[in-house]
């Protein structure tokens, strides 16, 4: 599995912006990124799974209105999050 209890509690912690803050934007486009990033290696692999590449195609498109949404919100954590994971934009 890509993602265990652990490493989704990590990105929670590194991105939230308070204190019980487990939703905003950035926790979200990063639990994404984690997932995109671990789906583009399965693929290096295994070419031929169309069926995880439809996910992928989601997961990327969801990302995409998020940080949409943020950057139409909040120009500076916008910015702020695309430097943080290296999204190229």
């Amino acid at each position: 599995m890509a993602l265990t209890k652990e490493s989704k509690t990590a990105l929670v912690q590194d991105y939230k912006t308070h204190g019980t803050d487990t939703g905003s934007p950035e926790v979200q486009i990063a639990i994404l990124t984690n997932r995109i990033t671990y789906l583009t290696e399965h693929f290096r692999g295994h070419a031929k799974d169309h069926h995880s590449r439809r996910g992928l195609l989601t997961m990327v498109s969801r990302r995409r209105r998020l940080l949409d949404y943020l950057r139409r919100h909040d120009e500076e954590r916008y910015k702020s999050i695309i430097a943080r994971l290296s999204i190229r934009r």
